[in-house]
């Protein structure tokens, strides 16, 4: 049975996101762009888990590792922010691992 990532060590973490993005390459070669969705977004989590959700702050606004994107954080619930994307009235949850830290 797997562990989750909750309950994996850094090192195993990062042994996880390695394979993780070896299978994500694979499916893009092979064109199977669901896939290749499937594993970029686990390993968006597991890195996650790799970070201190302390650093992250409700009412702050974070940049989207995607560079075109804003999050306000409502609220944060283990290594999910939840809260607002661009201003959008849509509550949703993103892994803390998309968000740039602030310097």
């Amino acid at each position: 049975m797997e562990k989750r990532f909750s309950e994996m060590t850094a090192y195993e973490l990062n042994n996880e996101i390695a394979q993780l993005n070896e299978k994500a390459k694979k499916a893009e070669q092979m064109g199977m762009a669901s896939e290749f969705a499937v594993y970029e977004r686990k390993m968006l989590i597991a890195k996650a888990y790799l970070l201190n959700p302390d650093d992250y702050q409700p009412g702050d606004t974070y940049e989207m590792i995607d560079e075109q994107s804003s999050f306000l954080i409502s609220y944060m619930n283990g290594r999910f922010a939840w809260g607002h994307r661009n201003g959008s009235s849509e509550l949703e949850g993103v892994p803390i691992s998309v968000l740039k830290l602030k310097k």
